[in-house]
């Protein structure tokens, strides 16, 4: 008589391996994560801002809102004679722009200083100058883009002639570009002040009054029958100094509030 053993709870246990796989502990050939490099950090932190100016504080409609009224109230106060107001269209309309461009800077650093952001940036892998310049770049386009678009309608509605507006615009478009880093300079030295606005508007409008005179030039010699070529260099000269040398100032004034 031939017996069979049959095998026991313990030897299907022993033929059976052990679960022993952990949720927290990546597969066997599975890459492993990684931090993002400086081009991803770039791009994370572009699109952060730019999310951040464009949904913050009602975004570019707050500015161009501004603008808009600041060009509307010279034509109520003076009349709407056009002999009156043409002599001055180009000035009142830059001097509107740069007003415009001081509203969102307040909060352009201030909020990263105070939920810690700003320290978290400060050891990522983008040093604080291109950090600045990320910032600056993204107010540029989230705010002196569409003022740029705006200023040749408030430019014509002060008795600019009507073929002057492409000059307005890419006029407008190059003085924002020099608006938004020096203004994101100020933003920087007002950083934990407990009047920042108003630092800012102390600090920043002394600075905008060359792009002012540069910009409102370039429309008078247009008007005039001259090239506006001399006084659109001057004014991407300023620009081109605004966004080399701010991000250091800015860079080191950040630091500087850290402590």
């Amino acid at each position: 008589m031939s017996t069979t053993r049959r095998p026991g709870r313990l030897a299907k246990w022993r033929h059976t391996p052990p679960d022993t796989s952990d949720p927290d502990t990546p597969e066997p050939g599975a890459p492993e994560p990684h931090a993002p490099g400086m081009r991803g950090a770039t791009r994370v932190l572009f699109e952060r801002e730019l999310s951040l100016t464009w949904g913050g504080g009602g975004g570019p409609l707050l500015a161009c809102g501004f603008f808009a009224c600041l060009t509307a109230i010279l034509p109520l106060a003076a009349g709407g004679d056009l002999k009156t107001l043409s002599p001055v269209a180009a000035g009142v309309a830059w001097l509107a722009l740069a007003l415009a461009s001081l509203l969102s800077l307040e909060r352009l650093f201030e909020r990263d200083l105070e939920d810690g952001g700003l320290d978290l940036l400060a050891t990522g892998h983008l040093p604080l100058e291109s950090v600045f310049v990320i910032k600056a770049f993204s107010q540029w386009l989230a705010t002196g883009l569409p003022l740029a678009l705006t200023a040749p309608v408030a430019a014509l509605a002060l008795g600019l002639p009507i073929h002057l507006a492409p000059l307005t615009a890419l006029a407008a478009l190059i003085g924002g570009l020099g608006f938004a880093f020096t203004g994101a300079l100020g933003a920087a030295l007002a950083l934990g002040a407990k009047r920042g606005g108003l630092l800012i508007a102390v600090v920043v409008l002394p600075l905008f009054i060359p792009p002012v005179v540069f910009g409102s030039g370039a429309l008078d010699r247009a008007a005039a029958g001259l090239s506006p070529l001399p006084a659109l260099a001057l004014l991407a000269a300023y620009a081109l100094f605004a966004a080399v040398i701010s991000p250091f100032a800015g860079a080191a004034a950040i630091r500087n509030a850290q402590g």
